[in-house]
């Protein structure tokens, strides 16, 4: 769920509107854009079914390092 500007976005468009903004190697996202939005929606629901499957599940949240925390406002 993305509000941005006032608008409501969620699924594939939140997605590829967050990494927009990230810029870097996340600029890269845009070529999802080049899909059509049921077919992004299609592969935003499957890599949500499957994600603690292929990336696993913490039992708590991490705590930031004072490094970390030093770079959040």
């Amino acid at each position: 769920m993305l509000l941005e500007g006032g608008q409501f976005y969620s699924h594939s468009t939140a997605v590829l509107r967050i990494a927009r903004r990230l810029g870097g190697p996340w600029r890269l996202a845009a070529v999802g854009w080049l899909l059509p939005q049921r077919w992004r929606d299609a592969l935003y629901r499957y890599v949500a079914r499957h994600r603690y499957r292929w990336f696993g599940r913490q039992e708590s949240c991490w705590l930031p390092t004072p490094e970390l925390r030093a770079r959040f406002l």
